[in-house]
């Protein structure tokens, strides 16, 4: 029997796995996992079988026990306290953790948050700063407390968002940003050593949940602002707009700054790109699709389907991410 610290793992999105996985092979040494908690298992796709979510299936492969509460409440919080855990992880969990259950660890629970806190505080960190034009994010890890990412924060790795990344790329990149705040604050965090600061409330700001509706284009913003959008929001929602009765998704594009004189929203060149005025620039479209199709390069799309130049594609405005 190792006497080594026990912790347990709160995760259910792939971007927890560098971590899990660090905790699992370097932190051996250190500490023991005694279990990961995720979400129970889903219907998914088509035939709506039942899958485990990538950190339960990782747990599963490991040999970890797991442990995949609906809710995490006072069985949860009994089971922690009688296998003596010392401290808990979490990442992209999915779920509120009741007082019982952040207090059952002995030295508490540590999250890692997507963002440079304060700022983006809330459910979709990553997407939102990759939407709102951000050229830096990162990851801080924090004590769990009642209101959402407003606990205190021990260190933050920071993350470099490129002009081309999608959020598939970033929350890789957010992801492995886990592993060096693991190294350097592991064994300070399972001896309950951790130094914290509290954050600037003044500073705060939040980001809601993503929606189907965000996928919309507002061809009143700037090129450059859309083309952000729709890398945040790749590959879900995505991106579409509608012409006449048709809805049309957007998979890849790319701004410019070229000067116009024409509405938002009017065709100006249809090619090899089906290029739009903005606001400030023009957008290329290089990528299509119509409903029950596949996304196809924009010459391929304009075979079976005609846009005109000079036509004004509708412009949606959607909801503020930030709150």
């Amino acid at each position: 029997m190792s006497d080594l610290p026990k912790i347990v793992y709160f995760g259910s999105d792939a971007i927890c796995l560098p971590g899990l996985v660090y905790l699992c092979e370097q932190g051996r040494d250190l500490c023991t996992i005694a279990a990961v908690v995720s979400q129970p298992d889903r219907r998914q796709g088509r035939g709506k079988k039942l899958q485990q979510n990538p950190v339960a299936e990782y747990a599963s492969t490991m040999g970890i026990p797991l442990v995949q509460p609906e809710k995490p409440g006072a069985e949860l919080a009994e089971w922690l306290s009688g296998e003596a855990v010392a401290l808990a992880f979490v990442m992209a969990y999915g779920h509120f953790l009741p007082k019982a259950v952040r207090e059952a660890p002995a030295h508490g629970m540590l999250n890692f948050h997507g963002s440079i806190l304060p700022a983006y505080r809330g459910a979709s960190p990553v997407e939102t700063a990759i939407a709102l034009g951000e050229r830096e994010t990162g990851v801080c890890l924090m004590q769990v407390v009642k209101e959402m990412d407003a606990g205190a924060f021990a260190d933050c790795e920071r993350v470099r968002i490129e002009n081309t990344d999608t959020s598939p790329a970033v929350r890789a990149k957010v992801g492995q940003a886990v592993v060096p705040l693991l190294q350097r604050n592991l064994a300070a965090s399972l001896r309950g050593e951790l130094k914290f600061n509290a954050q600037d409330e003044t500073q705060a700001t939040f980001c809601r949940k993503i929606s189907k509706e965000d996928g919309a284009l507002d061809f009143a913003q700037s090129a450059a602002a859309i083309d952000a959008r729709l890398r945040a929001f790749t590959p879900w929602p995505g991106a579409y707009f509608d012409h006449g009765e048709t809805r049309i998704k957007v998979g890849q594009c790319s701004a410019t700054g070229l000067v116009v004189a024409a509405p938002p929203g009017t065709v100006l060149a249809v090619g090899e790109t089906v290029d739009v005025a903005t606001a400030e620039g023009v957008l290329h479209l290089h990528e299509l699709q119509r409903p029950g199709g596949r996304m196809l390069p924009v010459p391929d799309f304009l075979r079976g389907y005609v846009i005109e130049v000079g036509e004004v594609l509708p412009s949606v405005k959607g909801a503020p991410l930030l709150g």
